[in-house]
């Protein structure tokens, strides 16, 4: 996928597919309740005071902190205890019961997929939203992994910057931070691009298990061999905040909200695209097929691809809209980051999760438990 700034902000009122209103036939949906499924910091109150004050719908909200909880959560209630739930794309795959059929649902015909980037439609197939030749997800938003670092203790310039400068770095000695599943894709990046661990740019890890076992083996015995730069693990945005604020780390791979909500704190930190490719990942919406309030559910998906709730969701949390016009309700400061991270250089090197393959989570997990353990 090919990215802009100019396509991803620059959009004039008359590529908005659809006003910031529920359609007619949405009004069929405007009482009862829709049980949403989300990211902790997804639907803050914000949208959910809105979302109630426009559809009359109740809004009964509980939060994740990783893709895994959400997985099997969905799979121990066999995909019937809620309707809306967002998933990332890589992880469709882990959504299947015992007979290969995805616990999500079609997406309804009545759903305004048209407010969706068409790029993000397109390149989601790839990156497993189908199933059996039908969308089961829609692109919601995206957002990267690169390194959020204290430029203060770590003047490095942005052209410079390297996964690699976690574990290289004498002054992020015992203060480097990361999730240990994301940093074994980042230092695998920066040793395929120094010839280190070849790895086709870490798509080798997808095409078979001795393939996966040699390269995370090989980048695992790497990353111990430098651990007295582990400064904090993390596993969710507050704990990556909190490897900053309370653990005291100067660097650390993270995901872009972390690095930008600690810059409108504190200048010091800023977050930057590596030079080896930014990870990427899209984060998608889908209805459960055993959805118990399937119109409800409609009329939120319907309400969150609004350009009005894409452009609040951007500010909530620091993360991108698929929603065509988002960027125009965007704050400035939103835009401000947006800019001085997402040059065209950067968003012509994105790295993008790819669709998990059966053996990709198991044996990762293997050598994850490794690094922890450490």
């Amino acid at each position: 996928m090919k990215f802009t700034r100019r396509s991803v902000l620059n959009l004039t009122a008359a590529a908005v597919a659809a006003p910031a209103v529920l359609r007619a036939h949405d009004a069929l949906a405007s009482s009862g309740s829709v049980k949403v499924y989300a990211w902790q910091d997804y639907i803050q109150p914000n949208i959910a005071e809105k979302f109630e004050a426009e559809t009359g719908i109740k809004l009964e909200l509980t939060t994740y902190g990783s893709n895994d909880e959400a997985q099997s959560t969905v799979r121990a209630s066999g995909g019937t205890d809620f309707d809306i739930v967002f998933p990332s794309i890589d992880t469709a795959v882990n959504y299947l019961d015992e007979n290969g059929d995805s616990y999500f649902a079609p997406i309804p015909e009545t759903v305004n997929v048209a407010n969706i980037f068409a790029s993000f439609l397109r390149d989601s197939v790839a990156l497993g939203a189908t199933h059996q030749g039908n969308q089961i997800l829609l692109p919601f938003d995206w957002g990267t992994e690169g390194i959020t670092l204290n430029r203060g203790k770590l003047p490095i310039a942005d052209a410079d910057i390297s996964f690699g400068d976690l574990f290289l770095q004498e002054a992020a000695t015992g203060a480097a931070a990361f999730r240990q599943k994301s940093v074994i894709m980042g230092a695998g990046l920066y040793l395929d691009a120094t010839g280190e661990v070849p790895s086709n740019r870490m798509l080798d890890v997808y095409k078979s298990e001795d393939e996966a076992r040699r390269v995370w083996g090989a980048i695992t015995q790497w990353i111990l061999a430098h651990k007295e730069n582990f400064g904090a693990f993390w596993n969710n945005a507050t704990e990556a905040t909190a490897a900053f604020k309370d653990a005291g780390c100067v660097i650390g791979q993270t995901w872009d909200t972390t690095g930008l909500l600690l810059n409108r704190e504190n200048p010091d930190f800023v977050y930057r695209a590596p030079k080896e490719g930014i990870i990427t990942w899209m984060d998608t919406m889908g209805m459960l097929r055993g959805a118990p309030n399937p119109e409800q559910a409609v009329a939120f998906m319907n309400f969150m691809l609004t350009p009005e709730i894409g452009g609040m969701f951007a500010n909530n949390t620091g993360y991108n809209s698929a929603v065509i016009g988002a960027a125009d309700f965007a704050s400035e400061e939103f835009k401000r980051q947006f800019n001085e991270v997402y040059t065209d250089d950067v968003l012509g090197n994105m790295w993008w999760w790819q669709a998990s393959t059966p053996f990709f989570d198991p044996i990762r997990n293997e050598y994850v438990e490794i690094i922890t353990n450490a």
